[in-house]
C-alpha cells in the first residue's frame, strides 16, 4: 500500500481512521490506529477544548505515528476547539458538517494541515483556493451526517479534476478492496469509520458495537438531525419513535449546535448511545457496519485491510 502525505504529515499507509462524534474515537482508538500506519483521528465534537488536549497528549505519549482532530462547523465552540487542537500539536485538524473560512487561517497560521470533509466539486475548489492540504470527499454512503445525496464513487472522479490536492475517499468504504478501488480511481487514501467504532479501542459501548456486528441491510436507516443535516444511523426504537414523529420536545437545551431545529437534542441522544442506551441513543453508522462481522483490536483490523489490498492488487495484475 502506498503511503499518505497530507501537508508536514506522512503515514505508511493511506488509511484516516473517521472522528466519530460523540466520544466513540478518542485517544485509544486514535493512538491505535497510528501506531498501526494510518492516521488516527480524536473526535473533538462534544469534547472540552481540555479533553481534546488531554486525548491528543495521550495519542502522543503512545506513538510517534499520525494524529488528526475532527471536529463540527456546526457545533457551539468550534472556534475554541480547533484551537486547541492546534495547541496541542495535532498533525491534522479535519471539519465537515458545514464550511468556515476562518479555519484556514488558524490552521495556516499555527502551521499545520486543514483537511475539510466535502460533498461537492465546487467546495471542494473553494477550499483548495483558502489553503486546504487535502479533501476528504464523503459520499452518500457515509454515517453520522450527510452532506450530498451522490455515491463517493460518483463525486470522486469529478473532484480529481477540479483539484490538485490529495483527495481522500470516504462512505462505505469497508474493506481493503474498497481501498484498492478508491486508490485505482485515483484517490490518495481512504477515511474509514463504521469498522473502526466497532474495534477493542473504540470508545463505544459492548452493546453499541454489538449492533454493529448485528446489522442487516434493513437496519441502517436515514434520520433527521437537528443538524439540518439527514443523518444515517442502526435502527432502534429511538429511530422508529422519529420516524412516526413520536420524539418528547426538548425541555432544556446546553445549546450545543450554533443553529438546532431541535426535533431532539442530537447531543443527549449520541451520548446515550455512547454510554450504552442503545434503544433511546443515536447509533450513527454507515452504510458499510453490514459488512462488520466482528470487534478485531484496531492492530488487527488494520493489518487485515492491508492483506485483502494485497490480494485485490495481485488480482488485478494477473
Amino acid at each position: 500500500m502506498p503511503s499518505l502525505t497530507i501537508g508536514r504529515a506522512e503515514a505508511r499507509l493511506p488509511i484516516i481512521q473517521g472522528g466519530m462524534a460523540v466520544r466513540i474515537s478518542l485517544g485509544p482508538l486514535a493512538a491505535a490506529v497510528a501506531e498501526a500506519g494510518g492516521i488516527g483521528v480524536i473526535a473533538g465534537s462534544g469534547l472540552t477544548p481540555d479533553e481534546i488536549k488531554e486525548h491528543v497528549a495521550f495519542v502522543r505519549a503512545r506513538t510517534s505515528g499520525v494524529v488528526g482532530v475532527n471536529v463540527m462547523v456546526a457545533v457551539t465552540g468550534f472556534k475554541e476547539l480547533v484551537h486547541a487542537a492546534l495547541e496541542a500539536g495535532a498533525d491534522i485538524v479535519i471539519a465537515g458538517a458545514g464550511f468556515s473560512r476562518d479555519v484556514f487561517s488558524w490552521c495556516r497560521e499555527a502551521g499545520t494541515a486543514f483537511v475539510p470533509i466535502v460533498g461537492s466539486a465546487r467546495a471542494a475548489a473553494l477550499s483548495q483556493k483558502f489553503g486546504a492540504a487535502a479533501v476528504i470527499v464523503e459520499g452518500f454512503e457515509a454515517g453520522g451526517h450527510l452532506g450530498t445525496d451522490r455515491s463517493v464513487w460518483d463525486l470522486l472522479p469529478e473532484i480529481l479534476e477540479t483539484v490538485d490536492v490529495p483527495v481522500i475517499a470516504a462512505g462505505g468504504i469497508a474493506d481493503g478492496r474498497g481501498i484498492h478501488r478508491a486508490l485505482t480511481a485515483g484517490a490518495s487514501g481512504v477515511q474509514m469509520g463504521s469498522c473502526f467504532a466497532a474495534t477493542v479501542e473504540s470508545s463505544a459501548p459492548d452493546a453499541f458495537k454489538q449492533m454493529y456486528v448485528e446489522a442487516g441491510e434493513d437496519d441502517v436507516v436515514l434520520v433527521k438531525s437537528p443538524v439540518g443535516l439527514p443523518g444515517r444511523a442502526l435502527t432502534n426504537p429511538f429511530t422508529e419513535a422519529l420516524s412516526r414523529g413520536d420524539v418528547p420536545r426538548i425541555e432544556s437545551c446546553i445549546v450545543c449546535l450554533r443553529k438546532c431545529g431541535r426535533e431532539y437534542c442530537i447531543m443527549d441522544k449520541l451520548v446515550r448511545a455512547q454510554e450504552g442506551d442503545v434503544v433511546d441513543g443515536l447509533v450513527f453508522a454507515g452504510e458499510s457496519a453490514i459488512h462488520v462481522h466482528d470487534i478485531p483490536t484496531a492492530g488487527e483490523l488494520v493489518r487485515r485491510l492491508e492483506r485483502e489490498w494485497a490480494d485485490a492488487n495481485e488480482e488485478t495484475r494477473s
